[in-house]
């Protein structure tokens, strides 16, 4: 295809259209300082600045619909890490797999075995994490997670079967590799295929699928608890078939990260995903937007071309990484491992069995109003300020925990111990919680976008295995350290050193395109300084130039 254009003869031979020569068609092979692409990345980074929510909800809806649909995956996620954390408590799960301990516990899963399955899982969540990495480079996200889906209905089977506790731990490991794939591909996914207008709304709802997993989890096993037989934890384990299928046939329709097929050098697939994630009708400039895309690739690629997770600790890339890995640790260091699971807790504090359930179940619900709650204000304030207040609460209230377990006990000590759980649940839900996923998906640089988050969500169940899955069991278990609430000193202490990391190093992403992000990571911009630094353009898109209004008009005289 000439520069001149090209001419087609009608059928009669007396029309004769000319076409304009493609303008992406030199676009992969551009230079990153290419006049008509810098110009063009300019344009579709005003274009992506000028939506506001609801401008950008409506021209960009089939997008929200695949992003909700594929970061859905991760409600199975939620529900699992709930129905393990509370069948540590359940009476028929610690009858048929559990240990006499004594009169007055009964039978128990002993700590050793809460180690290892909670160990066990994070590993196997780590497997798939990784892979996901390593496949989404190759295959895209559709092709990794449908793999996953059917993996997971597989092993369903043995956990639902099982006839043993080694059985069962070797069933929860199995399934937990899709898992620690979901965990992954909800996020970056949803960075992907939503512009900026939308993004936090739909990155945060993948903490609303977290909540809803578990408030599913939750209202099944408070409706099953006093079932005195094995069905009680049978059933929650069979309802995990109802979501592969139907969940595997809206990815295969799916269309694919444009950001990936951009990255594959798959340009017209690139645009055509565009066209699918937009209204026509509205007229979207995706030209502009491709060039937005390309030049930000070209730009990332000038300082690391490789894609791998090497790369993710090297150059800029080392302190997105950082941010990333800690965001997704104050998960872990804000006591969510005592109050996420609290059935258990409550259960140690002297709620009984039922009670403990319900008081769970209650505060699922609370988790899932908090997350929707976020929505709100999350255009409002900066993902810092939000992330900075909500730990500043959790942290608060885990001091405040530790304390009344320190006190002379009695019943309404008790109920206070676990009411503030459920307040903690909320304060997490309302903040740190969402916050965190849209920090994450959106702090990485695009080519390497799906490695941050695996590598970021690997250090979270590593930090799960250490604390969640090694520590926490000993220190809450009767038959181990039994240390009841005063468990909430040793994560009071993780919280306050993570709230002083967060305030010096936590950046703000808010109204920041990935190329923006490129461009303050270059320049070394403080994190305190992040929300309020002014982008030169100029600097930006011609490399310090101020002949941009020249190269528009030429632009337009073409």
């Amino acid at each position: 295809m000439g520069a001149a254009g090209t001419q087609e003869n009608s059928a009669t031979g007396d029309l004769r259209i000319e076409r304009g020569p493609d303008p992406n068609a030199n676009l992969q092979d551009a230079a990153v300082d290419d006049k008509v692409l810098n110009l063009g990345a300019q344009e579709g980074n005003e274009a992506e600045h000028s939506f506001g929510f609801i401008q950008g909800f409506k021209t960009y809806k089939r997008a929200a619909f695949w992003s909700i649909a594929i970061s859905t995956t991760i409600v199975m996620e939620g529900y699992d890490v709930t129905l393990l954390d509370s069948f540590i408590g359940y009476p028929q799960f610690r009858l048929r797999y559990g240990e006499y301990l004594n009169e007055e516990s009964g039978y128990q899963i002993s700590a050793d075995w809460q180690t290892q399955f909670r160990v066990l899982a994070a590993v196997a969540n780590i497997i798939g994490a990784l892979l996901n990495g390593w496949g989404t480079a190759r295959w895209g996200h559709r092709k990794v997670l449908i793999v996953s889906l059917f993996w997971l209905s597989a092993f369903i089977f043995v956990v639902f079967f099982a006839q043993n506790i080694e059985t069962q731990l070797a069933g929860q490991t199995l399934c937990n590799v899709p898992w620690g794939v979901f965990a992954t591909t909800g996020p970056s996914y949803a960075a992907e295929v939503t512009p900026l207008a939308i993004r936090p709304y739909l990155t945060a709802y993948v903490n609303l699928c977290w909540a809803t997993g578990q408030l599913i989890s939750a209202g099944v096993l408070a409706g099953l608890v006093d079932m005195p037989n094995e069905w009680s934890y049978r059933i929650p384990f069979a309802l995990q078939w109802v979501w592969p299928i139907p969940l595997a046939i809206l990815a295969y329709f799916a269309p694919e990260s444009p950001w990936f097929l951009v990255r594959t050098n798959q340009l017209d697939k690139a645009k055509k995903s565009l066209e699918r994630l937009s209204e026509p009708s509205h007229n979207v400039n995706l030209d502009a937007t491709l060039a937005m895309m390309v030049h930000t690739d070209k730009v990332e690629k000038e300082e690391r071309a490789s894609v791998s997770y090497w790369e993710c600790f090297r150059g800029t890339n080392l302190r997105r990484t950082e941010i990333a890995c800690m965001a997704f640790m104050s998960q872990i260091t804000n006591g969510g491992a005592l109050c996420y699971g609290g059935t258990f807790f409550f259960q140690q504090t002297g709620i009984p069995d039922n009670t403990a359930y319900y008081i769970g179940l209650g505060g699922t619900g609370i988790a899932f109003i908090g997350t929707c709650i976020s929505w709100l204000y999350i255009h409002r304030f900066g993902r810092r300020i939000i992330w900075l207040t909500g730990f500043a609460s959790l942290t608060a209230i885990l001091w405040t925990i530790g304390v009344l377990a320190s006190v002379p006990q009695n019943q309404g000590l008790a109920w206070g111990q676990s009411l503030l759980c459920v307040v903690w649940l909320g304060a997490y839900s309302m903040s740190v919680g969402p916050i965190v996923y849209t920090i994450v998906a959106e702090i990485g640089s695009t080519r390497l976008r799906t490695h941050t988050v695996v590598l970021a969500r690997s250090f979270y169940y590593v930090g799960n295995i250490i604390c969640g899955g090694t520590l926490q069991p000993r220190m809450l278990s009767p038959g181990a350290w039994n240390w009841r609430g005063r468990t909430a000193f040793f994560w009071a202490v993780l919280a306050t050193f993570t709230f002083v990391w967060g305030y010096f190093r936590m950046f703000e992403t808010k109204d920041r395109t990935f190329g923006d992000m490129d461009y303050m990571f270059q320049k070394k911009v403080p994190a305190r300084k992040s929300r309020t630094y002014v982008i030169d353009e100029a600097d930006q898109f011609f490399h310090g130039t101020d002949n941009s209004t020249t190269q528009i008009n030429e632009k337009q005289q073409q």
